[in-house]
């Protein structure tokens, strides 16, 4: 007889923690995009970072954790009434996998593996945008964010991991979201990317990264939450998560020096943003491989990622698409490179749950043949396809509509005034003259002037929200 539902402390302890990791990545997104941005748009950079986080959570709680991963009804979405939002659950048996033969399935309750998968989905979301920085409106953003995580990330999470075609029929394998976060996200970069068109004056105008500290900061904060996006999507607390976790660390290591070997041979000389690129590359790469290859395969994924990628942000000037942050030579060339990676060094020693609950295969270098390369790649075409229609319809319609794109003026003035009155930086004189001078502030060398004495003509000047510099 099954024994009553109890909580695992240990995994739910993980879990939650994980959760909070993977949330603060999002924020660190920010940073890192805010600073690979230039200065007159780093705060709309961010916004549609910060606002992922708010429209998507919600989106989740209410319907999209029901699609994504409720009871499986054709293979392409799971039961949209199975967890809606105007239910709860907290009852002892709201344990998630719970079944009759086991009752604590993994010991966590419901609510949260919601919230750790609701933070996937933000992140998600998120990356698109850094294809799109300088030009386009924020409510614009917002109805795409909205349009596409219903349409394209729900489904597709069902897909890969709620029992729906990829995972439970084509029997692909996607640890922590190569193919449903990644390649996903990247191809609607894309899509999005030409819909908008290329930024006024590129690529002909430098459009250089602003703030390369915030680059770096971000990058740090993204290395740090992705142990909890790795690791923690094993769910519970086992050698297993060990593995990713350890994976996780070497194949980022790794794609560092990968990167910065390109642009010492090409460039002949090492950059900060060029490690901090190096590092996202290497964590997109093994996200989908963490949990299901030896740490060996592990560096050596890492190392192809930072080379390929490095290379690969090279592609937007050859086929002249603005590709802004380089989100599809980062993240859709990484989370290819991880998932096909899969197919080659993907075995079973070091995670029997490839064959016993994926029903996958081993990679080709394990003696198991071309088999789960091929499933490997029709997967990842198959989310290409789906995201890039659905986001390149979603972001034409936009534009038709309500308008998706800034108006030129707004983007040559800067988008961060233009659409939500302030900016980053406040450059006026701390005294609030237009000259900075300190002499002038005391009325020397100016015609006319004297010390303390305000000229009668002038008039008292308008006042000037103080978000707004310059």
């Amino acid at each position: 007889m099954p024994e009553a539902p109890t909580i695992d402390g240990a995994n739910t302890v993980w879990l939650l923690v994980s959760t909070a990791l993977v949330l603060l990545m999002t924020p660190g997104l920010a940073l890192f995009y805010g600073g690979l941005n230039r200065a007159k748009g780093v705060l709309n950079m961010m916004m549609m970072s910060f606002s992922a986080i708010g429209l998507i959570s919600v989106l989740w709680w209410f319907y999209g954790f029901s699609v994504a991963f409720g009871a499986d009804v054709n293979g392409f979405w799971g039961d949209p009434g199975a967890y809606l939002g105007t239910k709860t659950f907290l009852a002892e048996t709201d344990l998630w996998g719970a079944t009759a033969e086991n009752p604590s399935g993994i010991g966590v309750p419901l609510y949260v593996f919601m919230a750790f998968q609701m933070v996937f989905a933000v992140i998600t979301v998120a990356l698109i945008s850094g294809a799109i920085s300088d030009r386009a409106k924020f409510g614009g953003w917002l109805l795409f964010a909205f349009g596409w995580a219903t349409l394209v990330y729900f489904p597709v999470a069902h897909w890969v991991w709620g029992g729906g075609i990829i995972g439970g029929d084509i029997h692909a394998l996607d640890f922590a979201g190569g193919t449903a976060v990644h390649i996903n996200a990247g191809a609607a970069a894309l899509a999005v990317a030409l819909v908008l068109g290329k930024r006024l004056g590129w690529p002909r105008e430098g459009m250089k990264p602003h703030n390369i500290p915030l680059v770096a900061l971000g990058a740090g904060l993204l290395w740090f939450g992705w142990f909890g996006f790795n690791a923690g999507s094993e769910l519970t607390v086992d050698s297993v998560a060990g593995l990713a976790f350890i994976n996780t660390q070497l194949a980022t290591a790794a794609a560092v020096l990968g990167w910065l070997a390109v642009e010492w041979i090409k460039d002949k000389r090492p950059t900060m943003v060029g490690a901090s690129s190096g590092a996202v590359a290497g964590l997109v790469a093994i996200t989908p491989a963490c949990g299901f290859i030896a740490p060996w395969a592990a560096v050596l994924l890492g190392i192809v990622a930072g080379v390929v990628c490095a290379l690969a942000i090279s592609l937007k000037y050859k086929l002249g698409y603005d590709d802004s942050l380089d989100v599809v030579g980062v993240h859709f060339v990484g989370g290819w490179i991880g998932s096909l990676w899969l197919g080659l060094f993907a075995t079973n020693s070091v995670n029997a749950a490839i064959s016993d609950v994926v029903g996958a295969s081993d990679g080709l270098f394990y003696g198991g043949g071309v088999t789960q390369l091929g499933r490997q790649a029709i997967a990842g075409l198959i989310v290409t396809v789906w995201s890039f229609a659905v986001a390149w319809v979603l972001a034409f319609v936009i534009e038709k509509t309500i308008g998706f794109r800034v108006k030129p003026e707004a983007e040559v003035e800067g988008i961060d005034i233009a659409e939500h009155a302030e900016s980053g930086y406040d450059l006026s004189p701390a005294g609030g003259s237009g000259s900075g001078s300190a002499f002038a502030l005391a009325g020397i060398g100016t015609p006319g002037g004297t010390a303390g004495t305000k000229p009668a003509s002038e008039e008292p000047a308008e006042p000037v929200s103080e978000k707004v510099a310059g």
